[in-house]
């Protein structure tokens, strides 16, 4: 189930977009960056439509998915 972003509340949102890129595995190249500005990244994605955030109600998970890979 897709969850739309701006109907979170600002604080949730910002927690789990910092969970998010925080996670083991989360690449983002070469240059070392802040988590602000990762944050701010991933925020942009979702504003642009570009990513969105996944429910599973099986899992009881949500994930931040590019939406080219629905």
């Amino acid at each position: 189930m897709i969850i739309p972003w701006h109907e979170l509340q600002a604080e949730t949102l910002t927690c789990m977009l910092e969970e998010y890129v925080t996670r083991d595995g989360t690449d983002y190249g070469d240059v070392e960056m802040g988590l602000e500005t990762k944050v701010e990244q991933v925020r942009h994605l979702l504003r642009t439509g570009e990513a969105v955030i996944l429910f599973s109600q099986s899992t009881g998970h949500c994930n931040i998915v590019s939406r080219n890979s629905l």
